[in-house]
């Protein structure tokens, strides 16, 4: 492996600018005025993989944003890895918390700064990488695909059709994906199961316009109170969720599994002080790892209502919105979990106002066994880079799709992610270390070279 880690020597600040114009294009998702800046990513990721060696690279129309596909077949009986990214960034709001310009990529202390530097723009940007270094050293043994999609941080809607569409355009032997973390540099871990989503949205509405709060109020609902009222009571004060049905598929884990599970090295102590908070809350009887990777959970993503403006305006608002996510553990079904939540809202909702669900996502959890070949062959390569085998992780996040990917594609998707939980991503100054970006570059041609083996 000694060329290709010359090569990235060398090329080293050639790759940083590279990731650098690619932050630049603020492709978020999530919001229409960005649409244009959709296309953009997508047809300089198109040409960034010809230019890493690709024989073929296109931006693939879909009902939504467009899909980044690339190959290179070196050989039509060899194996075939699949690598899976997504361009589409989170918005930036709160935009005043940002330390630097969110579209604005810089470097300090060791890390940049910027939105997309991990999640996911950064570690995509690894894999084409790497895999120009192996094509520049004549190293690549076996074929390399590249699904990049624009629509992860919505739920990948489009993806699901377009996978369905070209199942021969993508056999592959696995799938290939960083988009999650590690443990830390010290202890590097393989992501081996995801918990699945439930995303929601709910609307109240009280009277057909706003009211003046001191001639109305105490005699018509006021849907932000009803709202506020109605989503309070969704988690009990032992961190249970109330909705009934919502944990009939749960799977408890046996006390040895539970032991297992929580020997993976935690410091709370650590933990509140990264996050800056005096203590921990969730459900009760579980560890703080236990709650994260193994355990469902309720969310308020988002609430809005009425007047929250500067100054004063004394209303009884017309409407109250709330956004909720459930992430789910297996044997969950994200689908009977958002009929159980819509069922209950509407149940426990007062006859003075009127109630609309919208289930805007969700998908499957989803487990990567630890005996395939792929783990192996991922475990050997991280071993060589970090100096240490890689403990198997269950991550508290969720990517949709890649229970999708199983269901439709029929393939098992390998986690390797090389984010920390230090990179904020989601939220203000996201970053992202050098060392893992560069660490990563590294990794991923081990992790080829071993799975061809096998």
């Amino acid at each position: 492996m000694d060329p290709i880690k010359h090569y990235i020597e060398a090329n080293k600040d050639r790759f940083l600018d590279e990731l650098f114009q690619l932050l630049r294009i603020p492709s978020v998702s999530a919001q229409s005025d960005y649409r244009p800046e959709m296309t953009r990513c997508a047809e300089w990721l198109a040409a960034a993989l010809r230019k890493a060696g690709a024989d073929r690279a296109e931006v693939m129309a879909t009902e939504g944003n467009p899909v980044v596909y690339a190959e290179k077949i070196i050989d039509p009986k060899a194996k075939t890895v699949l690598v899976y990214g997504h361009y589409d960034v989170m918005p930036v709001d709160p935009r005043a918390e940002w330390h630097t310009d969110p579209f604005e990529p810089v470097v300090r202390d060791g890390r940049i700064w910027g939105r997309g530097a991990d999640d996911d723009k950064g570690q995509l940007y690894m894999h084409a990488k790497a895999f120009e270094a192996m094509c520049a050293t004549g190293t690549l043994p076996c074929n390399v695909k590249f699904m990049l999609e624009g629509e992860e941080e919505i739920g990948s809607g489009s993806l699901y059709k377009f996978c369905a569409d070209h199942k021969k355009l993508l056999r592959a032997d696995v799938i290939l994906v960083s988009d999650t973390s590690m443990i830390s540099m010290q202890v590097p871990s393989i992501t081996c199961g995801l918990r699945g989503l439930a995303y929601m949205e709910v609307e109240v509405t009280g009277p057909d316009k706003d009211l003046h709060s001191g001639l109305f109020g105490g005699a018509v609902a006021n849907p932000a109170n009803v709202l506020t009222r109605m989503v309070a009571s969704l988690v009990d004060e032992n961190g249970h969720v109330t909705i009934p049905g919502f944990y009939d598929d749960v799977r408890e884990l046996t006390p040895a599994e539970r032991r297992a599970f929580n020997k993976a090295p935690f410091r709370l102590t650590d933990y509140k002080r990264a996050l800056d908070i005096r203590d921990v809350e969730g459900e009760a009887g579980y560890t703080t790892l236990e709650r994260t990777g193994v355990r469902p959970s309720l969310d308020v993503n988002g609430i809005w209502g009425g007047y929250i403006e500067e100054g004063t305006k004394t209303i009884i608002p017309s409407k109250a919105s709330a956004k909720i996510s459930m992430r789910l553990v297996p044997n969950q079904d994200y689908r009977k979990i958002s009929r159980l939540f819509e069922r209950h809202i509407r149940a426990i909702a007062p006859k003075s106002v009127r109630v609309r669900v919208k289930s805007l996502h969700g998908g499957m959890p989803y487990v990567a066994p630890t005996d395939m070949p792929a783990y192996k062959a991922a475990e050997r390569a991280v071993r060589e880079t970090f100096g240490r085998t890689p403990l198997p992780f269950y991550s508290g996040g969720s990517i949709p799709i890649i229970s999708g990917f199983e269901q439709i594609l029929g393939i098992k998707s390998l986690l390797l992610g090389f984010g920390l939980a230090q990179d904020a991503i989601h939220s203000p100054n996201e970053n992202y270390g050098l060392d893992q970006f560069f660490r990563g570059i590294e990794t991923i041609p081990l992790f080829y070279k071993y799975f061809s083996e096998e």
